[in-house]
Formats: C-alpha cells, structure tokens, sequence
C-alpha cells in the first residue's frame, strides 16, 4: 500500500513538472515573436517578408515540402498543392515569426516559425500532408511535435503520403 502512494505520488510530481514546463516553453515562445507581413510565397516551405525595411528570404524551419521552383529539377508530385496551400494561407498576410538557435542557413535565408494566431503553421503543413519533417540542429525546438503530425498524417496517408516515393523522388 505504501509503495502504491509512493508510485502515484511520484507520477503526480512528474505530471505536474511536465504541465508547467510545457506552458512555460509556450510563454517564452510567444516572448521571441516577431510580427511581419508576408510579401510573397515563393513555395511550399520559402517566402519573401519585409523586415527591418529590407527584403528577407525566409524559410520555414522543420519541413520540407515538395519542389516546384528548385532549378534543373521538376515539379514534384504534391509540390504545386503545397506551394497553394501556403499561398493561399499566408499570401500578403501579417502572421509573427518565431526564431530558434540559428536565424539564418547556408544560403543566406531567414529561419523561423510561422504562428498564424495560435495555430503553428509549420506543423499544419506537415499535419496535413503537405510537408514532411527536415531537422537541422541546433532549430529542433518543435521537432517532437512534428514527428507526431507526421506520423498521423502518414497513416491516415494525407496529401504527398498517397505516393510518398513520388514526392521525394531524386533528391
């Protein structure tokens, strides 16, 4: 009886740290926002945004959606329905950006997350079957999160989950 209250005790404490710590891993998330407007989508996973006066490429951090605009390659399957997807949902549109580790890849390009409201749109992507996951440390911040989106929407085979082989073919 005792060793029972001593388990369930103990699983309460570790409920209880898990809860807080996942509320403040939101709180400081919501402090390292930045609000910009989306110029442009240029695909999938890539969009043009003014900051700072300056015009940024900026690419979504954790995901990769098929290619539509990579030179010497072909539009891959799922690619054109990504890149709408994300024009229709962030096109001209004022959302915030949440910066990880690094602010900027090999290519000179921003890195961020996009929060449109409370709704993570990189997940969403992913979610929905219009990305799957790229992970590059040190930005894995919400790199578990996506792992789960990913593996639902694999076997609910969403979007390029239908022909997976076909949308990533060539890489």
């Amino acid at each position: 009886m005792r060793q029972r209250s001593i388990i369930l005790a103990l699983l309460l404490c570790f409920i209880l740290i898990t809860g807080c710590q996942q509320q403040e891993q939101a709180a400081s998330s919501e402090q390292n926002r930045q609000q910009v407007k989306i110029e442009r989508v240029v695909d999938g996973d890539t969009l043009e945004i003014q900051l700072n006066g300056k015009k940024e490429k900026l690419r979504l951090i954790g995901v990769d959606t098929p290619e539509t605009k990579k030179p010497n390659t072909p539009v891959m399957f799922y690619g054109e329905e990504a890149s709408n997807y994300t024009k229709k949902r962030l096109d001209k549109k004022t959302v915030e950006l949440e910066w990880d580790v690094d602010r900027k890849d090999q290519y000179d390009r921003l890195l961020a997350y996009v929060w449109v409201g409370d709704e993570l749109f990189n997940r969403t992507l992913v979610s929905e079957g219009y990305a799957r996951i790229a992970t590059f440390p040190p930005n894995v911040k919400y790199v578990d999160l996506f792992k789960k989106a990913q593996e639902e929407a694999r076997q609910k085979q969403k979007g390029l989950w239908k022909n997976y082989e076909a949308a990533f073919e060539k890489r």
